[in-house]
């Protein structure tokens, strides 16, 4: 079981790195700084609270785990 400071610390650079990913293919596609900053800052929230839940679920699940 990962403690939720580790789940935490986890999320938040998984969300570093999707919000240079989303800014510069939004930014390719938009050609717009303003646009392509509202799309990654909105996909970062939304995937932040959702890997951030689905990582704590699956802490929870015995399931494929070796012990050690």
């Amino acid at each position: 079981m990962e403690t939720k400071r580790r789940l935490l610390v986890k999320s938040l650079t998984w969300q570093a790195m999707g919000f240079v990913a989303m800014g510069l293919i939004s930014y390719l596609v938009s050609g717009s700084f303003t646009a392509s900053l509202s799309i990654a800052a909105g996909g970062m929230a939304t995937g932040f609270v959702s890997f951030f839940l689905h990582e704590l679920a699956w802490s929870k699940v015995m399931w494929g785990r070796v012990k050690p």
